[in-house]
Order: C-alpha cells, then structure tokens, then sequence
C-alpha cells in the first residue's frame, strides 16, 4: 500500500507523464529524449531557485526576493566581467556570497524582529530590483570567452543527444538538496520548524539558527540560479527574472509541498519545474496559442493543487481526532 505522505509526489509524477503522454500522440517529434532534456536545459535555473525555495516553505517561510536576486546576480556579474574586467574565478564566488549574505540577513530580520516573511521578503525583492537599476538602467551584454564557452558547451551522451552544463548543475543542486534535507541535522530541524516552531523550541531545537541557515540557502541557490541565468541569457539586465518567484513558488506547491509548512520534497519540486517545462513546450509545439496560456495552467494546476492538500490536511486531522 502506498503510504499517504507520498501521494502528493505520485500525483505530480503520474501527471508529468500523462501531459508528456498526450504531448507526444498529438506533436509529432515530441516524444523523444531531446526534448526532456531540452526542458532541463531551458529551466536549470528555475530548478535551482526552486530547491532553495523548497526548504523555505517546508520552513512555513516564504522566498519573495528570488527573481529579483537572479537579476541583481546577472547586473554585478556583467558589470564586473565585462566592464570592469574581473575574472570569472572571482565574480562567480562573489556573487554566491552576496546571495547568501542577502538572504541571511532577511532571516535574521524574520526571526529575531518577528516579521512576517512576506513582508521581509517583499522589501528584499524592491530592495534588489532597486540596486539592478542603480548598477545600470541598460542591457550589459557579455562576451567573455569563459561566459560564452560555458553556455556553447554541449555536453554528449549516448544516441547523439546533449544536455548543457547549466543542467549538470541543477542535478547537483538537487541530490545535494535532497541529502540535505533528509539526511541531517539541519534538514531534520527545518522540518521540525515547519511543522511547529513553538514545539520545535519546546524540544530544544536551534530555531534561531535554523530558520537564518533556510534563508541564507535560499539566497545562496537564487544567486547560483543567477549564474546559471547569466550562462542562459549571456546578459545582465535589470528586468531579467521578473515574476519568476512565482513560478518557484508553484513548482514548490505542484511538487507536494504545503503551503503551511513541515511537509514536502525537493524531488518533487524537480518535477513540479518540469511540469511547468511541459506546458512551454507543449504552447510552442501548437503554434498557435499564446505564451500566457502557460501562466493559465499553472494557475489552474496551483489552484488545483492547494485545494488538494487542504483536502488532505483535513483528512490527516479527523483521524488524528
């Protein structure tokens, strides 16, 4: 028998494979391994922002700030790179630790001022979109070699097709995420948060130090989605990413995760973001219909989605009675 825990999962990867299934009968071309691995290529930094995204809510947080940080990734990174000559050796690590920094900061505002995280993090997203514009108001376009080599490299496998370097990176980022928040102490205590911070405290737990650690993670994967973001676009651009917090948020909420925290899975996120690739593909294969059709069924399978888990909330609670 299935355990129940595993349902949501279930159902986001029997969904995948049903719209992967009615993709491939009407497209012709659509069913083939190029074209999943081309959904990992177009969304490696969705994954990766994603993942970070995961553990916040699993926290019972919220992340408003991701999309905003990519593009501030992407302004530093080709201003340094291409303006100021920087090397890559060096901007690359600098801009994980300004992630990383942002985002503990938000934390530590969250926990030890007793903010609401959607306030805090809402003034992080202005406070980020804000330094994109006073870095400049302009595309930077970069053309350093090892910028260009990094998203031309087309990485072989067997039967002639190809991933990129960008998805090598997103795959580490999720097994790392998963031993991460299944097999230690901070994955443990993050989940324990989740599920009720004042009992987490009651058992002695470091809260304090746990949540700031979440937040900090999270900013650290948006600036890495950042970097990966930069290999995709080969630019820095104050409006690049916009919205793209929300569509974290629903891969997050499609994958199983709930909404109040304590519950959820970075695996499925993975398969929440390429549900979302399907759909993308899916418009583009038709032709015909418009790029916002996308945002129409991802809302329509987020509404879906969180009324299922209130469902399922409600079930756990009557036999808990």
């Amino acid at each position: 028998m299935l355990k129940k825990q595993y349902l949501p999962i279930v159902i986001t990867v029997c969904l995948l494979g049903l719209m992967f299934a009615a993709g491939s009968f009407r497209y012709t071309g659509f069913f083939s391994l190029q074209v999943l691995f081309n959904l990992l290529i177009d969304n490696a930094f969705l994954v990766v922002a994603a993942v970070g995204m995961t553990f916040v809510i699993v926290s019972g947080g919220i992340d408003l700030s991701v999309g905003s940080m990519i593009a501030l990734t992407t302004m530093i990174s080709a201003t340094l790179v291409q303006q100021q000559g920087w090397p890559p050796a060096v901007v690359i690590p600098l801009v994980l630790l300004i992630g990383s920094l942002f985002g503990s900061a938000m934390g530590a505002i969250i926990h030890y001022f007793k903010i609401q995280p959607f306030i805090a993090t809402l003034a992080g997203m202005f406070l980020a979109r804000g330094l994109c514009y006073v870095i400049s108001i302009n595309t930077i376009t970069i053309d350093n070699s090892f910028y260009t080599s990094v998203a031309q490299t087309k990485i072989m496998l067997p039967g002639g097709h190809f991933i990129s370097i960008s998805v090598i990176i997103a795959l580490l980022v999720v097994i790392g995420a998963i031993y991460l928040a299944h097999y230690t102490r901070f994955g443990r205590n993050t989940y324990a948060i989740g599920g009720s911070e004042q009992s987490a405290l009651l058992m002695g737990l470091p809260v304090a130090r746990t949540k700031i650690l979440v937040y900090t993670f999270s900013g650290f994967c948006s600036a890495l989605a950042g970097v990966v973001f930069t290999f995709y676009m080969l630019s820095g651009y104050g409006l690049h990413a916009v919205g793209l917090e929300l569509d974290a948020i629903a891969a997050v909420v499609i994958g199983g995760t709930l909404l109040t925290g304590g519950f959820g899975y970075v695996l499925g996120t993975f398969f929440g973001v390429m549900i979302q690739g399907v759909i993308q593909t899916i418009i583009s294969f038709e032709g015909t219909l418009s790029s916002w059709w996308t945002k129409i069924v991802i809302g329509l399978l987020l509404f879906l989605f969180i009324v299922f888990q209130r469902l399922l909330s409600a079930r756990r609670s009557v036999h808990k009675i």
